[in-house]
């Protein structure tokens, strides 16, 4: 947990300026891929996984230390051959994971997410799971252990691999020539994040794209079909803990509406979308028919919002920063105070940016805590040591953020109350 987040605390600049980057360039290029509000939302989903991250809040059925120890056959002394292998095996298990979460509906809840954006951008490379709580897909690294992969060298690999898959969210490149056949593009991988008929549940490889096309999997981005983002079931929300478990709420609703125990336990495993005959009649849920003719989500409300929003990530991302360079001196029980805080404060900023009437009362929920945090522990986990007249400075900011919270929830909202337009910055 220590070093992932030291690590973490070096990317989160290096993706954020790219993310900057990239809206610069699609601003002066008169193509901005990048709304600011849905931005804001990718960015605070990140927030919560990589936090769940840190914190370790997930659990493997079987453990890859457990594994090498059992069937290890080999032992490799070449080093870089032993890293070779475990990031093409890693490969392997992320293909076949990644399809399974798009053709089996339990496994569905905990990828949505990352699909949940209704734009292409680097930022929603960062929409990822919270509600992912037990890894069942370990066994596919089976072949590492018999090769005798040491357990360190697929902890280093598993994060590179990860941080690699960020690039290539744009749509700001186009085809790359002889790098179609070998690696996975942001041509193959828009073609994944589309909704049009002909992608839907293609291209699911994670590096190489050679996986797809062996197993059946592979569609070229075609110039007669431009690619639409998003999910069938649009989120309808720029609130990530929300998005998380929507899907599971969907089929728990479904498993204990249905009628007979066959249908209650087969929808866990059925193909992804698929509901008990009739649901759809009886029971329907939001489904976007023609993928051409819908609008964006995109709550009409003040530039002021938007601006505030984005000044209370940058000082989010500030709380998270020192969390994760922090986490073995805040040490146990606490790093999950201060992790219930984090997901409490997303919760709140994104409710708000959603121009949810109520949002204050989450925000006083917020402040609470916080308050209940600084008395508690007498300071923010030891911060006060470092800046003095910290505690001052974070009483009054959770009171000004209750401020502006009222503010916008009581004058703006109520004027504009959930009405949507189409994006169009």
């Amino acid at each position: 947990m220590e070093e992932y987040g030291k690590i973490l605390v070096i990317a989160m600049p290096a993706f954020l300026l790219l993310i900057v980057i990239e809206k610069a360039y699609g601003y002066f290029k008169g193509n901005d891929t990048a709304p600011l509000m849905d931005t804001v939302s990718s960015l605070s989903s990140g927030i919560t996984n990589a936090t769940k991250d840190v914190l370790g809040i997930s659990i493997s059925i079987l453990t890859y230390e457990w594994m090498v120890s059992k069937v290890a056959f080999f032992t490799i002394e070449n080093i870089i051959l032993t890293y070779i292998i475990a990031f093409f095996v890693i490969d392997f298990y992320g293909y076949w994971s990644h399809r399974w979460s798009h053709q089996i509906n339990i496994f569905w809840n905990k990828h949505a997410i990352h699909h949940s954006s209704e734009e292409f951008n680097l930022a929603c490379a960062l929409r990822q799971s919270i509600s992912s709580f037990v890894n069942l897909f370990t066994f596919l690294l089976l072949p590492a252990a018999f090769l005798g992969v040491p357990a360190e060298v697929i902890a280093i690999v598993l994060p590179l691999h990860l941080f690699l898959q960020f690039w290539y969210h744009t749509k700001h490149i186009g085809k790359m020539g002889i790098l179609e056949k070998i690696i996975v593009t942001p041509s193959h991988h828009r073609v994944h994040h589309a909704i049009n008929k002909e992608y839907l549940d293609k291209n699911h490889g994670q590096i190489f794209i050679f996986w797809d096309k062996w197993f059946g999997t592979f569609q070229e981005e075609l110039k007669e079909v431009p690619a639409v983002f998003g999910i069938t079931r649009p989120a309808q929300t720029w609130n990530p803990i929300k998005i998380n478990f929507q899907h599971l709420w969907l089929l728990i609703q479904d498993a204990w509406r249905a009628e007979n125990w066959r249908d209650k336990f087969r929808i866990w495993f059925m193909p992804t979308g698929w509901r008990p005959e009739g649901f759809e009649e009886n029971y329907p849920a939001c489904k976007i028919e023609d993928v051409y003719a819908f609008e964006k989500y995109n709550p009409k409300h003040s530039s002021f919002l938007t601006y505030y929003s984005i000044v209370q990530l940058f000082i989010t991302l500030g709380f998270v920063s020192y969390l994760f360079a922090n986490v073995g001196t805040i040490g146990l029980p606490s790093i999950f105070v201060y992790g219930l805080f984090i997901f409490i404060t997303i919760y709140s900023q994104t409710e708000l940016m959603d121009t949810n009437a109520n949002a204050y009362f989450f925000e006083l929920y917020r402040m609470l805590v916080g308050f209940g945090i600084l008395f508690f522990y007498g300071d923010w986990f030891g911060l006060n040591v470092i800046l003095p007249y910290t505690n001052y400075l974070l009483v009054f900011y959770f009171l000004v953020s209750l401020g502006f919270s009222y503010y916008f929830s009581i004058y703006e909202f109520s004027v504009n109350k959930n009405t949507a337009k189409p994006i169009n910055s």
